[in-house]
């Protein structure tokens, strides 16, 4: 199978490796959790902020790529096949959880996830680009209670610094959504801000 000529060096190693695993190297499978676990143990971890879940959810994102490992084909790298499973597992598990806890219908709008809505500029201005400089606690706990669909897309975007082209990729999303969403997410967390600075006793 031809693999995308544009591959990095490592992309085509792991391509290798890949090609090993499939006819059941045990070798090759361990190398391939050597490589990825740490960074994808860490960027579940910012989703979900909780040690054992991210372990947890880590775990069965290689067991799940290693189950249908023959269905990966090299038109991605496995890095970014592989970060997908984990993202979508991510997802998945805090949409359960939060069934179970509490529900944020005062962020549920009536547009569906893939609306496409109007965007005068991609550039971020200074109060946008501050975002990502916001460390505090409270801007955390604010994320956290998002919407799942904007909360990943603040983390992927502000945390993790992906371009709009690779949380495209990784989220399988069009990109015309993903700017989108980003924009609606950043329209979003703007305004609760501006709430809580005028009401600091407010929920959001």
């Amino acid at each position: 199978m031809e693999i995308n000529p544009n591959f990095s060096e490592n992309a085509r190693n792991d391509y290798h490796l890949v090609l090993s695993a499939k006819t059941g190297n045990q070798k090759a499978y361990a190398e391939l959790m050597h490589r990825y676990k740490d960074s994808i143990y860490f960027m579940v971890l910012k989703m979900v902020n909780h040690k054992d879940d991210a372990m947890d959810l880590t775990v069965s994102t290689f067991a799940k790529a290693f189950e249908n490992i023959e269905k990966y084909k090299p038109d991605f790298a496995f890095s970014t096949w592989l970060f997908r499973i984990a993202t979508n597992s991510s997802i998945d598990f805090i949409r359960k959880k939060r069934l179970q806890t509490t529900s944020l219908d005062s962020f549920n709008h009536e547009e569906g996830e893939d609306r496409v809505l109007e965007i005068k500029s991609d550039v971020l201005n200074p109060e946008e680009s501050s975002i990502k400089k916001q460390q505090t606690e409270q801007l955390k706990e604010i994320i956290d209670k998002l919407p799942i669909r904007y909360k990943t897309l603040i983390i992927l975007r502000y945390f993790d610094e992906l371009s709009y082209e690779e949380i495209s990729v990784q989220l399988d999303l069009p990109l015309g959504t993903v700017k989108a969403q980003l924009f609606r997410a950043r329209d979003l967390l703007s305004n609760i801000l501006n709430k809580r600075k005028k009401d600091p006793g407010s929920e959001f």
